[in-house]
């Protein structure tokens, strides 16, 4: 049998790192993503005691994180499951809806701030079009960034997700650093 190397979603050993000014960006290859969907008459899904977020929110509990894309539909998110059979675990928590494993499909990259809930901001009127007065700690919507369809999230203040198609890794990887590289330029 031929031997496989795990790799990431960027093609290394471990998750890519790097930092730029006042942020941090790295890749998230321990993040778990399950989608939720209700079937009709069913009733509504609280996966290990979540309430899950109406349009446009994202909430976190009980280890696990859910956000809002479409009606009656979530993307529930398992930090540090990616290894584990975490739409199994999701399936049995919620019987009555019909759930599909999505982790090997999306990539998340974790922006952190080390120059405060502003330059957050400032980052994603660089990268998205997104109205920066309503994202806030609890915000997710499904946006264009460049020629790719993300999710951005904004996890707290200082903390920022972007989740894309794995396929599109490097773009999206290039577009965070580049973003976030100019915006370090300009304050120089």
């Amino acid at each position: 049998m031929t031997d496989l190397l795990e790799t990431t979603a960027l093609g290394l050993d471990g998750p890519a790192v790097e930092r730029h000014g006042g942020f941090t960006i790295s890749e998230n290859a321990d993040l778990a993503l399950a989608s939720l969907a209700l079937r009709r008459d069913g009733t509504d899904p609280a996966p290990f005691g979540l309430t899950l977020p109406g349009p446009g929110g994202w909430v976190q509990g009980g280890g696990i994180a859910a956000f809002w894309t479409g009606p009656g539909q979530w993307m529930v998110e398992a930090p540090g499951g990616a290894a584990r059979d975490f739409a199994g675990e999701l399936k049995s928590a919620c019987p009555d809806a019909s759930v599909t494993e999505q982790t090997d499909g999306w990539i998340a990259f974790e922006i952190q701030s080390h120059a405060g809930a502003n330059a957050i901001t400032g980052l994603v009127e660089k990268l998205v079009n997104v109205d920066t007065g309503r994202i806030c700690p609890g915000f997710a919507t499904r946006t264009g960034l460049e020629h790719m369809s993300v999710f951005v999230i904004r996890r707290s203040e200082e903390n920022l997700a972007v989740i894309g198609m794995r396929s599109a890794a490097g773009t999206l990887w290039h577009a965070l650093t580049h973003a976030a590289a100019r915006i370090q330029e300009g304050s120089a």
